[in-house]
């Protein structure tokens, strides 16, 4: 049986669906593997919890708009849902489930007792004001308050989103239950319960999975960073402090190349300031496709989802990719890559670093306690090297893909947890 239900209509086909027809592949695909019968597959492919709002936000000049929002606990077999909420003009109930899904295969891939969720509202963050994102965040809370709570499910920052919007999610939760609630969120500013290397730790993962599947020094490495944000920024200057060279990096407001290597903090600095990477005069520019098209060592796409498809992934040069996004490669263009020889480092390993963080800063709070900045990228490495090898010695045992293997252990291991906990009634 399978288990894939692709849009065939074009004007049905929106990025939310290609990104949920993707999940529901590689689904299928571990399901093969792990030869699991009708019922379960259903079971896997199926949300636990899809819930649909309309959030309403009073804007400065006295006019309500309404948008939609979303929350999705796709399953809990395995712990309380954990996941991101995003901000996004283009987020839809499609887009939000197919994440949710892949947040349940990478917290059973890296071994910490969640299950996958994850939350959207459609709008564009950059048309709101302060208040007006405070006003839009406490309502949206307001109307998805039944389905989270620190053993229930826990969000975190995702595209749109950062600390200050989890300080007013803890906020709002916490004066409904009528006390301080601060494992309600995670990825919230230090001062709340936060913790050490929650910030970069996607970014940190990224490096680390980069280097374990470079197999060599890092020195004078390539990197070509799509998405030069909040996981793509602190990536790319993790990569440069390995030893690799920067070369090129891209936002939405364009892309730049410098064949000696980027000076990262300094165009950090001016993206601050300019709005985008576009201009910076220290280097040269490039389109978006032809950074996707660069001959380097390392392509990490770190923006949002179907960035490599089956037109671009043809001219792809990069011998490696590490997918800092969720769900940047369509199914078709990884059997391109695949049958090019390029290695993709999927993205339920390689942006692991978030959720696993994560994970350390929910336990700090249900202690009550604080690890050290040391510490946690301590644990941070640990789970993310022994998750590597994992992945790697399935693949080479069954003769799979990275992603392939990632997902058989991953879906394998949510299976075994259903099957012991049974079916109620």
């Amino acid at each position: 049986m399978s288990i894939m239900v692709p849009s065939k209509t074009p004007a049905l086909i929106t990025p939310g669906r290609q990104a949920l027809d993707s999940a529901l592949h590689q689904l299928d695909q571990a399901a093969e593997q792990l030869g699991l019968d009708d019922g379960l597959r259903t079971m896997l492919a199926t949300p636990r919890r899809s819930l649909t709002v309309s959030v309403p936000v009073r804007r400065e000049n006295g006019r309500m708009d309404v948008v939609q929002g979303f929350r999705v606990q796709h399953n809990v077999s395995r712990g309380p849902a954990k996941g991101g909420l995003r901000f996004h003009p283009d987020t839809d109930i499609h887009e939000v489930t197919a994440l949710a899904m892949w947040m349940t295969w990478k917290c059973a891939l890296v071994g910490i007792p969640y299950g996958g969720a994850k939350g959207g509202v459609a709008v564009d963050p950059s048309t709101l004001t302060e208040r007006e994102r405070e006003r839009l965040t406490r309502r949206y809370v307001n109307e998805v308050m039944p389905l989270i709570g620190p053993d229930q499910d826990i969000p975190a920052p995702d595209v749109g989103t950062d600390a200050q919007t989890m300080a007013w999610i803890m906020d709002t939760y916490s004066v409904h239950t009528g006390f301080p609630v601060p494992g309600v969120v995670t990825g919230k500013p230090k001062t709340l319960g936060g913790s050490h290397g929650r910030l970069s730790a996607t970014s940190r993962g990224v490096q680390i999975a980069a280097l374990a599947a470079l197999g060599r020094s890092p020195a004078g490495s390539t990197v070509a960073v799509q998405g030069f944000g909040k996981v793509g920024a602190p990536a790319a200057q993790f990569l440069a402090d390995a030893g690799c060279k920067v070369v090129a990096v891209s936002d939405v407001t364009g892309a730049v190349y410098a064949c000696g290597g980027l000076d990262i903090p300094a165009l950090v600095a001016y993206a601050a300031e300019a709005g985008g990477v576009r201009g910076f005069r220290e280097a040269d520019a490039l389109t978006h496709d032809e950074l996707l098209e660069l001959d380097v060592d390392i392509l990490v796409p770190a923006a949002l989802e179907g960035a490599i498809t089956e037109a671009n992934a043809p001219r792809i040069r990069a011998r490696l990719i590490v997918e800092g996004a969720n769900g940047p490669t369509t199914p078709e263009a990884d059997e391109i890559l695949t049958a090019n020889g390029t290695t993709v480092v999927p993205d339920i390993l390689a942006n692991a670093g978030g959720v696993i963080v994560s994970y350390l800063e929910w336990v700090q709070n249900l202690q009550a306690y604080s690890w050290s900045a040391e510490e946690v990228e301590l644990k941070l490495r640990e789970l993310m090297l022994e998750a590597f090898a994992e992945v790697k010695s399935v693949a080479a045992e069954r003769g799979l893909t990275l992603r392939q293997a990632a997902h058989v252990i991953g879906v394998g291991r949510v299976v075994e947890a259903h099957q012991l906990r049974g079916l109620y009634p």
